[in-house]
């Protein structure tokens, strides 16, 4: 029997059945699915598998490097600009090793269809010199976790696995196999190498240098790569994770005319890469994101004519790939001169009716009247939305936690009335250093957190912000007389204009936290908010 699943959901099923302890996240879309699948799992739950949200990426990161510190099987996951945020520990645990398996799932964005770059996390394993895996299809997402574990366990490095937007979010049946028990607890016999003073550090950046030529030969004779050759010599396609399927979706059956190698596992294997560059005239690079491997293979090989793909404009330089782009790569049809019909064109995304959010940018445009309509910094979030009409609100948008210091920023430079938009959940993300700083200069800034108590934009997941601000913010130093509360309601309009207006006026930092339930809760999780509330306080 199979079971109808996400891709995102696949991997999230295989790695529960290959014996996982722990899984830690920040939400952000493409990957939010795979934590949630875990959480809702009987089958996780009876395990007793560690599934709260953490505050940011780098946070849930070094967690997960704790359990495996302790012998545990252990996965985070995040999207491609969480791994940003995770870098730090990301680059230095690859130094010192891991015990129990560690998996760093991260879902790539390519097109954008919900973030800021469509960055292409490879690079970030190969900085890191660690295994990168990239499934193909959700069967192989699913299959492969408990490849994945086991690798990371057999070279004692941390594995990057990369999903992307149309793998994650895409059905298809899996078929599952039987589950692996949980590691036992084994704290490692020599924890020098995870004490990265420099004597140590130096000694395991050899070690893991010296891996290189392992972590090829493991590429090589990997099943998750393919090379099958034609008798035909005229095309040879190297075809990396999705483009895989891609590809097939245009080819079928009829394998003769292309040699094809498929690549779901780096290091790059030279050995099958070389075959094919010499049995072909010519070859053709599919890759979703970046093209890697086709620069890669520029620097491997003289004759970089020969080498077509992204870089050639063979194939488009920026977004996702599709069949149709595949197929006319292949000279398999032309450009369709069809017209898109109205009701798949795109259509800007829009706040929900009746979210605070709106009523508080109405607050912040009659004021900006006043100021002027470039004095708005914000952050990640739904509240991003008030950049685009009809709200025409924010002006920046940069990363999680930005709004605060690019505010912080401006005023230093001599701008009046800098105003800093960003929600609970960034707030306790990245936004609480950056109210630091402004605080330890006494910036006149006005930072408005937006409290809907909720991680409202990928699906109204729990907030670790709730019932927690106003302590949060007299801790860090904010004054009592400028941390104000206001209510964004249409009948409370002109109070909070004024409010607004006033500390405007305060040459330094000024805290106002807007309160109000994102309209996506349902009544259970407002209960359980009032009742977290009440408990804290």
């Amino acid at each position: 029997m199979k079971s109808l699943l996400l891709g995102n959901e696949a991997l999230a099923q295989g790695s529960i059945d290959a014996g996982l302890s722990g899984v830690y996240a920040y939400p952000g879309t493409p990957s939010t699915e795979i934590t949630e699948y875990i959480q809702k799992s009987k089958l996780a739950q009876e395990l007793k598998i560690h599934t709260t949200w953490s505050v940011n990426e780098k946070t849930a990161m070094e967690a997960a490097l704790g359990m495996s510190y302790v012998g545990k099987r252990s996965m985070v996951v995040m999207k491609h600009v969480g791994l940003n945020v995770a870098s730090d520990v990301f680059m230095n645990m690859a130094v010192s090793g891991i015990n129990g398996g560690l998996v760093v799932v991260v879902a790539d964005d390519p097109s954008m269809h919900s973030s800021q770059n469509e960055q292409d996390s490879r690079f970030y394993g190969k900085f890191a010199m660690i295994p990168i895996l990239e499934p193909s299809s959700q069967q192989e997402a699913y299959d492969v976790m408990s490849y994945a574990f086991d690798l990371s366990e057999d070279v004692k490095l941390p594995v990057l696995l990369r999903m992307v937007t149309r793998l994650s979010h895409s059905r298809a049946g899996i078929k599952v196999k039987q589950r692996r028990d949980q590691n036992e607890i084994d704290l490692p016999r020599d924890t020098s190498r995870f004490a990265l003073l420099p004597s140590n550090a130096r000694k395991q950046f050899d070690l893991l240098v010296s891996k290189k030529d392992t972590l090829v030969h493991c590429s090589e004779t990997s099943n998750l790569n393919s090379l099958r050759l034609s008798e035909n010599r005229n095309t040879g396609i190297i075809a990396c994770g999705l483009a895989y399927n891609y590809l097939m979706e245009n080819i079928g059956e009829d394998l003769s005319f292309y040699s094809i190698l498929k690549i779901s596992q780096y290091p790059l294997p030279k050995e099958k890469i070389q075959a094919l560059y010499r049995h072909c005239d010519k070859i053709i690079v599919m890759e979703e994101g970046y093209p890697i491997v086709e620069e890669l293979l520029h620097n491997y090989f003289d004759e970089n004519d020969k080498i077509k793909g992204r870089l050639s404009g063979d194939l488009p330089r920026t977004g996702e790939l599709n069949p149709n782009i595949v197929g006319r790569a292949l000279g398999l049809f032309q450009n369709s001169t069809e017209p898109v019909p109205s009701v798949v064109t795109p259509r800007p995304p829009q706040l929900c009716d009746g979210c605070g959010h709106t009523d508080l940018f109405n607050t912040i445009n009659e004021v900006i009247r006043e100021i002027g309509d470039k004095n708005v910094f914000g952050d990640i979030g739904c509240y991003a939305l008030g950049a685009l009409p009809p709200m025409n609100t924010v002006n920046t948008l940069i990363d999680m936690g930005a709004s605060i210091t690019m505010a912080k920023g401006a005023a230093d430079a001599g701008m009046d009335n800098a105003i800093a938009v960003i929600g609970d959940s960034t707030f306790t993300h990245s936004g609480m250093t950056g109210l630091l700083d402004a605080v330890y200069e006494n910036s006149p800034i006005t930072v408005i957190i937006s409290d809907n108590s909720a991680v409202a934009m990928t699906g109204a997941q729990e907030s670790t912000a709730v019932g927690r601000l106003h302590k949060i913010c007299l801790g860090l130093g904010v004054h009592p007389d400028h941390l104000k509360t206001i209510v964004p309601l249409k009948k409370n309009h002109d109070e909070n204009v004024e409010v607004l207006r006033n500390e405007l006026k305060y040459k330094g930092v000024s805290v106002i936290i807007s309160e109000r339930p994102c309209v996506r809760l349902s009544r259970d999780q407002k209960e359980v908010i009032k009742a977290k509330i009440a408990a804290l306080n």
